[in-house]
């Protein structure tokens, strides 16, 4: 995913493709905000997000019947599969439909990741543990950009090639490395499989009596589960199970809506249009992918003692002053107003997007996987990561259909548009966002209780089921 972004910079890649795109960049005369504004690459780019989003609802049931392990096999099989599509790819069609595979893959290893690392984790180890997920993310992302960076430096006409076939490296990793751990404890009991269960905690607790203190607590819950048959996706939608989903569902959604796909996966184009050359652009966008990666070793080391909340209101401030700044640069430029800032501006660009990439590093990119998991009860859990995802998914598809219309005719002002959506949602965690650092899953229940807001839901819901009881 986070190559392609990289290879549309590159010449034959275009040219074999995307041909009536380079001519636009040849041109003089043409609009640079509008360079890449085709229904072609918006096909392109977007097709693997739609796929993502149909994955991930099906990834919900798969993942609770064959195990959180057997879902990341399968996402990274189908993610291989889709580039080895695109690789030998000779058409836009061809392209595509690796790109459909790859989509099917991630929203399988969007589903499961964070499940499995938040049911392996010790509650004070949760939340940096669990941004080890949007770590490897960004790594990749890095990598990426530097293979990008190369394959375009070396003029070969295969370098988009080598750089999509590249992406299949992790994948392959992650294969071999599934067969060397555990399922998790939940999933396992939840399968009727008690002795691995124990098992895989012992082997990552530190005491066989803390283990099988945790397996209890797992069965004695796993029990309360299987008195209610009804199906998961059915059962998010009672009252008690209301919080969990509006929060699961605002926060997948918004994370989206921050703009970081302009900063981290549009990065290069976003850079070309504004005046600075493909191997600069390649270059800024592993800049850009460094920053990243940075601030979430940063979020490794503070989510676990700062906290969820403050992390989220403060990422979300700095993105916010980072988008405006951003958008008055862009509009200063734009007005020619001054001259000798024509060669120089694109580095202030380049710095606040470094500013909201580091901001999203630690807080609204690791936490978005985190939060969901963590506060969602184990008989829903994979449904509603699964409709989590889905929803991330289908934000990602809008702003990929409209994005280039939208840098294209808004210019600037695109800018000043996420960075209204961003205080809005900001806003919305602040009063709504219960705190959950330390809380064991076993006992989340709590926090709805102590929230200012979620205690009346949740105490006319008690309520409602007495009434109902007598």
């Amino acid at each position: 995913m986070l190559v392609v972004g990289g290879v549309m910079m590159m010449t034959p890649f275009l040219e074999k493709f995307f041909p009536t795109v380079l001519a636009k960049m040849m041109d003089a005369s043409q609009d640079q905000y509008c360079l890449f504004d085709s229904h072609k690459i918006t096909a392109f780019i977007s097709s693997m997000f739609i796929a993502g989003l149909m994955s991930s609802l099906l990834a919900g049931r798969v993942t609770r019947v064959i195990g959180r392990r057997f879902s990341l096999i399968t996402s990274r099989i189908l993610f291989i599969t889709g580039n080895a599509f695109a690789v030998f790819a000779d058409s836009v069609l061809t392209l595509i439909v690796g790109r459909l595979f790859v989509g099917f893959g991630i929203g399988f290893a969007n589903q499961a990741a964070p499940v499995y690392i938040t049911e392996m984790a010790p509650s004070k180890w949760r939340g940096a543990l669990n941004t080890t997920f949007q770590f490897f993310v960004c790594l990749g992302a890095v990598i990426a950009s530097l293979i990008n960076l190369a394959a375009n430096h070396s003029k070969s006409s295969h370098g988009w090639r080598l750089s999509l076939g590249c992406a299949s490296v992790p994948a392959l990793i992650l294969i071999i490395g599934a067969f060397f751990i555990p399922d998790t404890p939940s999933s396992l009991i939840q399968r009727g499989h008690c002795d691995e269960a124990l098992a895989a905690l012992t082997k990552v607790r530190s005491t066989r009596a803390g283990a099988e203190a945790e397996l209890n607590d797992l069965i004695i819950t796993n029990e309360a589960v299987k008195c209610n048959r009804k199906w998961p996706y059915m059962k998010l939608l009672e009252p008690k199970y209301r919080p969990h989903l509006v929060l699961t569902v605002a926060i997948t959604g918004f994370q989206q809506l921050t703009g970081i796909g302009m900063i981290a996966f549009y990065a290069p184009v976003v850079l070309r249009t504004i005046g600075i050359g493909t191997d600069g652009s390649l270059f800024a966008a592993a800049v850009i992918g460094i920053v990243n990666l940075v601030s979430v070793l940063m979020s490794t080391c503070m989510v676990d003692n700062v906290g969820r909340r403050l992390m989220f209101l403060q990422g979300g401030v700095q993105i916010i002053f980072g988008h405006v700044f951003i958008a008055c640069t862009l509009a200063i430029q734009l007005q020619g107003q001054y001259d000798e800032f024509e060669d120089s501006y694109w580095v202030a660009v380049l710095v606040l997007m470094c500013l909201i990439s580091s901001a999203f590093g630690w807080s609204w990119g690791p936490l978005t996987w985190l939060i969901p998991s963590e506060i969602l009860p184990i008989e829903v859990r994979a449904a509603g990561t699964g409709v989590g995802v889905s929803t991330n998914f289908i934000i990602t598809f809008i702003l990929a259909q409209i994005s280039m219309q939208m840098l294209c005719s808004m210019k600037f002002g695109l800018f000043l548009l996420y960075g209204a959506m961003t205080s809005l949602m900001t806003a919305i965690i602040g009063v709504f966002l219960p705190e959950t650092k330390g809380v064991p899953l076993e006992s989340m229940e709590s926090v709805w209780t102590k929230h200012w807001y979620w205690k009346y839901v949740v105490t006319a819901q008690v309520h409602e089921s007495m009434s109902l009881t007598t």
